[in-house]
Parts: structure tokens; sequence; C-alpha cells
């Protein structure tokens, strides 16, 4: 029997009032089964129901999908919610409808890695592997 290497804990959740799931849940069954342990918030969540699941859970990384084209206004503020959460460490990569010309920004607000469709799913597995092992080594050097 194959003993598969834990990766770590994701969050994967739906920001805003945006109601497709269908690459979330794609997402999330994809990091499972590479290993990760996920948590899926559902759609429909505020900032403050991911920055407080994200804490609780102890999770090693966020992966939001976003197709609202909100994002701009959406992940700063969650990157706000969890600095004052006390999370925020926790690295994010977001995935949608994000056009090319806000990439830049969302990476200058802290967004470590962003998705757009068409992206295989071996690069965004590749993605979450390298930030959350990152992550939990600093976990283990930080007080």
């Amino acid at each position: 029997m194959e003993v598969r290497q834990q990766r770590g804990r994701v969050l994967i959740g739906k920001l805003g009032l945006d109601g497709h799931d269908r690459g979330a849940k794609i997402i999330a069954r994809s990091l499972c089964n590479d290993g990760f342990e996920v948590i899926y918030t559902g759609i429909r969540r505020t900032l403050e129901e991911i920055a407080s699941a994200a804490i609780q859970e102890d999770v090693d990384a966020i992966g939001l999908s976003l197709l609202s084209g909100a994002h701009n206004e959406l992940i700063p503020a969650l990157l706000d919610a969890l600095r004052q959460a006390k999370g925020g460490d926790i690295p994010i990569i977001v995935g949608g409808i994000i056009p090319q010309e806000d990439i830049p920004h969302l990476k200058e607000e802290g967004v470590r890695e962003v998705f757009t469709p068409g992206t295989p799913i071996q690069t965004i597995l590749n993605a979450f592997r390298k930030v959350t092992s990152d992550h939990r080594q600093n976990k283990h050097i930080t007080p």
C-alpha cells in the first residue's frame, strides 16, 4: 500500500456574491488527490468568514476562485482582514477570470500566484506545493 505524503492544509473559497463553483471544486479535488487536506468553504463567503476559517483551520495556504470581476477590491480587503486576524503570513493563490493587466497589482498586494482559465492543473498543484512547503517551514522557524 502506498503511503501518500501529507502536503499541507489548504482552504479553498469563493469570496463575494459569485456563485459559480465548478473551478473551485475541480481544484479542491485535484489538491485532495495530490495529498493535500482541503477545507472548502463553499460559495458566497465574506472576507471575515474566509479569514476566520483560515486562522481556525491553521491552513498553509488559501486558494480563491473569483469570477465576479471584484478581485481588485476583494483581494486587498481579504489581505487586510488576514493581517488583522494575525494571519497575514498565509499565502494566497487566486484563480479565475482575472485580466492580465490586473495580475501585477494583485501580486504587489501580496498574492503569490494568479491563474487564469486554461492553466494546467499540474502548474496549479506545483504552486500550492511550493507555497505550502515554504509556509510550513517558516512556521517552524518563527517563534
